[in-house]
Parts: C-alpha cells; structure tokens; sequence
C-alpha cells in the first residue's frame, strides 16, 4: 500500500488503521493531528479510519517548549 505522508510517498506491506500507522511511526498520539485526504481526523476516530492505497496524510506533530 503506497501513502504520501507530508509530501513524501511511503510503501507500507499491509492495510493499516490511522492509530496503527501513528503506532507503526513512532509518534504518540496525544502530541499529533492527521489530515487524512485534506479532512481533520478526530484522535477518537483514528482506530475505525482505515487506510487505502493512494491515501494522502498531514501528519503534524507538537513540540513543547519555553
């Protein structure tokens, strides 16, 4: 399944959900927001969003600081 995460195509061998993929990244979740296909995709949604080949994803992630 190919994915275009932040402008950049990434091959992954399996379907995926969003919370998979975040998993799969090594991001944690409480510190990101997805775009899924230019629509925000509530933390609360991302196990029941599956992913499709040709998906388009903005993954931001927060940094804290002072």
């Amino acid at each position: 399944m190919r994915l275009t995460i932040n402008g950049e195509p990434r091959e992954f061998a399996v379907p995926l959900s969003l919370a998979e993929l975040i998993e799969q990244l090594g991001m944690k979740p409480d510190r990101v927001a997805v775009e899924l296909n230019r629509e925000i995709v509530r933390r609360d949604r991302w196990a029941d969003a599956q992913l499709n080949d040709g998906d388009r994803l903005e993954i931001v992630h927060f940094v804290g600081g002072g």
